[in-house]
């Protein structure tokens, strides 16, 4: 099939997927249809869930094993589309629609170069892998799967980065602060107002710096983003609830930050989750080199993708712009689905992915 062909299917098969709502842990009807078509191209197919996936002939255990994953999922629409989000929308050399960039274009574009490099032996197995609930970092999502895939080597996570190769991802903790205090009558000198004892833990919290900082991702990130305290204007607070969102790079496990915040703080400390750690690959690994070597410049990346989830060395790479991603009326370049085509082949047709 010539290039012309397969960028065309991939526009037409990505106009499908823009056509049926998929928002987190509601897949099922973009997964029916996403399975029926790699069905009828003569693919064999696993499904769990809302996730499917597909291993290329010739599986070989002796071999490593190669991930091209990208998520079918979608945010809800924000407001102030000019559009409709679910009607795909032509307009140049742009293709409109909810998903489109973040992520259709790489579940549509990795499809294809799974589908060409199955055509002939490659120094590894492949896999390509169209997960859930990605949006939502959800246990039904990726991380359900992987223990049903052979050992992986090495994935491929599709996500708009402009094509260049994230080398690392910061990871995500999100913390739960209660300060507790002694309610009274606020037109009285009693009680222990609990907010004022959480805006001291606050100050704490804006005013530290992890000492160890990365080269790729820079410092942790900690950010106090709500507060939750009182019942009416008249009542000291007992109690006030604030959350904090902190974005971890690799030189700190999200263990490790929730020890030095508790240690830190007099409030009562509980973390959401310590799944979501920060992730990296090695900047001299083959397939690094081989993405510099086409041109492409390796970066940290500040958001959060299933690599998290991954327990195997990763590289976020994907066409389309990680600013376009859940913005009013998304699109993606047609030219930047052809861009992706080639520079996936070039970087993945029989390339060396030990490392």
């Amino acid at each position: 099939m010539g290039k012309e062909s397969i960028v065309a299917e991939a526009v037409t098969l990505l106009k499908s997927l823009i056509s049926i709502p998929s928002l987190s842990r509601q897949e099922e009807e973009v997964a029916d249809f996403l399975q029926e078509y790699i069905e009828g191209a003569g693919i064999e197919i696993h499904r769990k869930g809302n996730n499917i996936w597909c291993i290329a002939p010739g599986f070989d255990s002796f071999k490593p094993t190669l991930l091209l994953n990208s998520h079918i999922d979608t945010v809800k629409p924000v407001e102030g589309w000019q559009r409709d989000p679910y009607t795909p929308f032509m307009e140049g050399d742009k293709l409109y629609g909810l998903g489109s960039n973040d992520a259709g274009a790489s579940v549509v574009t990795l499809f294809m170069v799974f589908r060409e490099l199955s055509q002939k032996e490659q120094p590894y197995n492949l896999i390509y892998l169209a997960s859930a609930e990605e949006e939502v970092s959800g246990k039904n999502g990726v991380e359900s799967v992987l223990p049903d895939l052979p050992p992986v080597t090495l994935a491929i996570v599709g996500e708009p980065t402009g094509m260049h190769p994230a080398i690392a991802e910061k990871g995500l903790l999100v913390l739960n602060i209660t300060a507790r205090g002694v309610a009274g009558h606020a037109a009285r000198n009693e009680g222990i107002n609990a907010i004022y004892k959480a805006m001291e833990d606050m100050a704490k919290i804006r005013d530290y710096r992890f000492p160890e900082e990365s080269p790729i991702l820079g410092p942790v990130k900690m950010s106090v983003t709500q507060v939750h305290a009182g019942t009416q204007h008249n009542v000291v607070p007992d109690s006030c609830t604030f959350v904090v969102d902190v974005r971890s790079n690799e030189l700190y496990s999200n263990q490790a930050i929730f020890d030095t915040v508790k240690s830190m703080v007099n409030a009562e400390v509980k973390a959401h989750s310590f799944r979501l750690n920060s992730s990296r690959i090695e900047p001299k690994h083959p397939v690094v080199r081989r993405a510099i070597a086409l041109g492409r410049a390796p970066f940290g990346s500040p958001t959060l993708s299933d690599q998290a989830l991954m327990p195997f060395p990763s590289l976020k790479m994907g066409p389309g712009e990680s600013s376009r991603s859940h913005t009013a009326d998304e699109y993606i370049r047609i030219s930047e689905l052809e861009e992706a085509i080639t520079l996936y082949k070039g970087l993945l047709d029989g390339t060396e992915i030990r490392g």
